[in-house]
């Protein structure tokens, strides 16, 4: 997996196979936000902030592995579709929420739940019955029960048959079942069920890098059964370009070559990389799709959707791209 380190990090050494995304999806002001905070920091706010994408990593210490968990709170609006396949394909557990006071959020879900499974399918050329997805399904806003426009019988029809797939009723604003689902997501994930909110303890950046810095002096730390985790401030989601990268590397399967990404699924993956680049130009103020050409003035770089070249020539062409970030 490709991950930057933020500074608090840098000390340690987490393998790759310790790293997980988890996604958040649903429909706006269903209590996407809410669920993160609670599981964050256990508040809640009662002013709402319409989300754009909100990025926060967290670090564990579990009996003397380390574990890093990247949370993304997604935005209900989806505008740019290639950047929410993105998020998919990089996720590998997901929260799906909807509101019971509102039923157009629950055929949300719905959507969501098949485009999962289809997007999935596509990267591991399964088909949908036979992926492996960690998923929960959470009805928010209990506490509005005497509003509810989603009956109990049509969400044991969209879970049923489905091992990795549970449902909860909960209430971010009450903290009820908050834990009990993060707890199950965790367990039908096959992660350490310590990395529940109520399992660990919380600590500082400063207290976390004490202990870190005693467990390199004594071997006795690793011996230890007390769990902690730590939120790191000021995380920053991973560019596109090494979300694509590690999508690649997931398609390609460890390094088969060209041969096995241009097999059944090299043409959509392809087609993917170009329509995720054209999401990221589109995304540029005052730009208008004129010609079909796509132009982004920070980077001076022009993309032609006509003729944009192979997705090794696209992944190339976003590294300048992203660069320009810091110009």
């Amino acid at each position: 997996m490709i991950k930057k380190m933020s500074p608090t990090e840098s000390d340690f050494d987490i393998p790759a196979k310790n790293c997980y995304r988890m996604v958040i999806l649903g429909s706006t002001k269903v209590g996407k936000t809410a669920i993160v905070s609670r599981f964050l920091n256990g508040r809640f706010d009662e002013q709402y902030t319409p989300t754009i994408e909100d990025f926060h990593r967290k670090v564990y210490s579990i009996k003397g592995d380390v574990y890093q968990l990247d949370i993304l709170d997604t935005s209900g609006n989806h505008p740019f579709p290639a950047m929410r396949r993105l998020s998919i394909l990089t996720g590998d557990v997901f929260i799906l929420v909807f509101s019971l006071d509102n039923r157009d959020s629950f055929q949300e879900v719905q959507r969501l739940k098949r485009q999962i499974y289809e997007t999935k399918s596509c990267l591991k050329n399964k088909i949908k019955e036979n992926i492996d997805v960690p998923l929960v399904i959470c009805g928010n806003k209990g506490d509005r029960e005497f509003y509810r426009e989603v009956q109990q019988e049509e969400i044991e029809q969209l879970v049923a048959g489905d091992d990795q797939c549970a449902y909860f009723e909960i209430s971010a604003k009450r903290n009820e079942n908050v834990d009990k689902m993060f707890q199950t997501l965790f367990t039908l994930a096959k992660l350490p069920h310590e990395m529940s909110p109520d399992l660990h303890r919380k600590v500082s950046v400063q207290y976390c890098d004490m202990l870190h810095r005693k467990s390199l002096k004594s071997k006795k730390m690793k011996d230890i059964g007390e769990a902690y985790g730590v939120v790191t401030p000021c995380a920053r989601r991973p560019s596109v370009h090494s979300d694509l990268m590690y999508i690649k590397e997931k398609a390609i399967g460890g390094g088969q070559g060209k041969e096995k990404e241009r097999g059944e699924n090299g043409d959509d993956l392809e087609c993917f990389y170009r329509d995720v680049m054209m999401s990221q130009c589109l995304q540029v103020d005052g730009f208008t799709d004129r010609d079909r050409i796509s132009y982004n003035p920070r980077a001076c770089v022009y993309v032609c959707r006509e003729n944009a070249g192979s997705a090794y020539d696209l992944l190339q062409l976003y590294t300048v791209l992203d660069k320009s970030r810091d110009l």
